[in-house]
C-alpha cells in the first residue's frame, strides 16, 4: 500500500456525504477502537446504519468492513509501535493489559466471519471417513498447532501423525494414498518445502486439507482452504494473534469430527483421560512423595487420588 489508509480515509471525509463522514471521522479519532467494533456498534456511534457502514468501506476499495479492518490493523502495525501492533513504548501496565488481551479477543472473534461452513463440513467428512490422517507443518509456532491437532485426533481414535521435518513429510505424503488426508498448517502459506510435500500428497490422491492465509500460495494448492487472516504481527512473522487464531479453528475442527463419530468418540475420550487419571498423568492435585526406608532410604512416589 504504497498511500496510508488512514490518509485516503481523510481525503475521502472532505467529499463524502454526511453520515459517511461521520463514519469516517470516528475511523480517524480512534481506528484502535474500530478495529474491535462490529457493524452494528461501528453504526450506532456514527449515527448511520450497517448499509452506511459497508458502503463506505467500499468507497475506500474494499468489499466490507472486514476487508478494510485487515487493511487498516495491517497499516497500523506498520507504522506504530515495534513491541506490539497496539502497544506503544510508554503505555502503562495497564493500558498493555487491556491492548493485548483485545487484540487477542479480535483475533479469535475474526475466525466466526472467516470460515465456510460448507468448507468445515466437507473437512469434517474427509477426516472422519481418512484411513490416516497427517499433520505438516513448519515453524515453531505453525508446529505445535499441527502437533496439537494430531494429539486431539488420535484422542478420538482417528490414526494421525505430525510431521515437521521435511524428510518425513515427504515419506509420509508419498505413502497416504486416495484414502488418507495431509492437513497442512501455515499461516504464511509459502514455505517452499511445505508447498512440495503438499504437491506430492495430492500427486498420491490424498485430500489436503490448508489452515492458512486465503490468498496464500498453499491455499491455492490445497482441495480445501480453512482461511483465516489475521493483521500483520510488528514482532514476529507469525504472532500471537495467528497463533490463537489457529488453535480456535482446530478447536471447531476438532469438536465437528468428535460429533461425526458420536458415542464413539465421547467413550474413547472419556478413556483416554481416565487411564491419564489413573496413572497420575492430569491430576488436579501434586502427588504425594514418599520415602521408602526399607529401600535404603531411596525416595519412593506414591500417588493418591
Amino acid at each position: 500500500m504504497t498511500e496510508s489508509l488512514l490518509t485516503r480515509v481523510a481525503a475521502l471525509k472532505e467529499t463524502a456525504s454526511r453520515t459517511r463522514r461521520g463514519v469516517l471521522e470516528l475511523i480517524l479519532d480512534d481506528p484502535q477502537r474500530v478495529l474491535d467494533e462490529s457493524f452494528e456498534q461501528l453504526a450506532e456511534r456514527a449515527g448511520g446504519s450497517v448499509p452506511t457502514i459497508i458502503r463506505t468501506c467500499r468507497d475506500l476499495g474494499f468489499a466490507g468492513l472486514r476487508d478494510f479492518k485487515l487493511a487498516l490493523a495491517h497499516d497500523l502495525a506498520l507504522g506504530g509501535s515495534p513491541l506490539h501492533r497496539r502497544v506503544q513504548v510508554e503505555d502503562s501496565v495497564e493500558d498493555v493489559l487491556s491492548k493485548v488481551v483485545k487484540s487477542a479477543a479480535s483475533a479469535v472473534s475474526s475466525v466466526h466471519g472467516q470460515l465456510d461452513p460448507a468448507v468445515l463440513n466437507a473437512a469434517t467428512d474427509a477426516i472422519v471417513n481418512a484411513s490416516r490422517i497427517d499433520c505438516y507443518a513448519v515453524g515453531a509456532t505453525s508446529g505445535f498447532v499441527a502437533s496439537d491437532l494430531q494429539a486431539r485426533l488420535c484422542r478420538l481414535g482417528l490414526i494421525s501423525n505430525a510431521y515437521t521435518d521435511y524428510h518425513l513429510q515427504l515419506a509420509s505424503a508419498a505413502s497416504l494414498g486416495p484414502t488418507g488426508v495431509a492437513i497442512a498448517v501455515s499461516h504464511v502459506g509459502s514455505m517452499p518445502l511445505l508447498l512440495e510435500s503438499v504437491k506430492v500428497a495430492r500427486a498420491e490422491g490424498a485430500t489436503v486439507i490448508a489452515l492458512t492465509r486465503p490468498d496464500s500460495p498453499l491455499a491455492a494448492r490445497a482441495d480445501l482452504v480453512l482461511s483465516v487472516d489475521v493483521p500483520e504481527d510488528p514482532v514476529m512473522h507469525v504472532g500471537t494473534d495467528a497463533y490463537l487464531a489457529h488453535l480456535t479453528v482446530i478447536e471447531i475442527l476438532n469438536v465437528l469430527v468428535a460429533q461425526r463419530r458420536g458415542a464413539d468418540a465421547v467413550n474413547r475420550l472419556r478413556n483416554v483421560r481416565e487411564v491419564l487419571r489413573s496413572h497420575g498423568i492430569d491430576l488436579w492435585h501434586e502427588p504425594e512423595l514418599t520415602w521408602d526406608v526399607s529401600n535404603k532410604g531411596a525416595p519412593a512416589r506414591k500417588l493418591h487420588d
